[in-house]
């Protein structure tokens, strides 16, 4: 069936992401996350809903943290960062908000699948997350198939967005170690109010 081949491709892309992980790139991220002020998250889409599912783990580790766009959201200064997830990093929204947090002294986290993105460039720290790939864009079926190369099944973004949400997700739990937190911990910053 199509449903268990797509499942296949993506997990076979988060595995990529994993092998592909630089331990540099994550120990700076989490440093970056822990000693901030405040953690700024966007994203616009399903990227957005990543974001959300991020922000809401941090919050649980005691992180002071918020959403872009939320009416709470303060003013960003020198001394927060912004994440900002973009598959393709030329989102003119994300590159805007980019924008104004680097004029305002802030550190940026890119969470991207193309580093020299126009949001790759402008971050202090590029997280690549493997996504969607030019062959998809090929439209010439005989180069494809002499590339060994086939139309991805997942849908637009899908293996940019789950892949990224499981590698935050797997982040916490690197965070968790880092801060020295237990899943008790988490519970007890967890809503009530349900």
């Amino acid at each position: 069936m199509i449903l268990n081949d797509a499942i296949e491709e993506i997990v076979e892309n988060i595995m990529a992401v994993s092998a592909e992980t630089n331990q540099e790139s994550i120990i700076e991220m989490m440093e970056i996350l822990t000693s901030s002020k405040n953690v700024f998250l966007l994203g616009q889409g399903r990227s957005g809903l990543v974001a959300r599912a991020f922000a809401m783990r941090l919050m649980h580790l005691g992180i002071s943290v918020y959403v872009v766009g939320e009416t709470i959201t303060p003013a960003i200064d020198g001394d927060d960062c912004l994440l900002a997830i973009s598959g393709s990093g030329e989102t003119s929204y994300i590159i805007s908000t980019a924008k104004i947090a680097k004029k305002r002294g802030s550190k940026i986290v890119a969470v991207t699948s193309y580093d020299d993105s126009t949001l790759g460039k402008m971050a202090d720290l590029v997280i690549h997350i493997k996504g969607r790939t030019k062959v998809d864009s090929e439209k010439n079926y005989i180069k494809r198939q002499m590339n060994g190369k086939h139309l991805s099944l997942s849908p637009l973004g899908t293996l940019f967005e789950v892949s990224t949400l499981i590698f935050l997700d797997a982040l916490i739990a690197q965070l968790m170690d880092k801060l020295g937190k237990t899943e008790d911990d988490l519970k007890k910053r967890h809503t009530v109010l349900e």
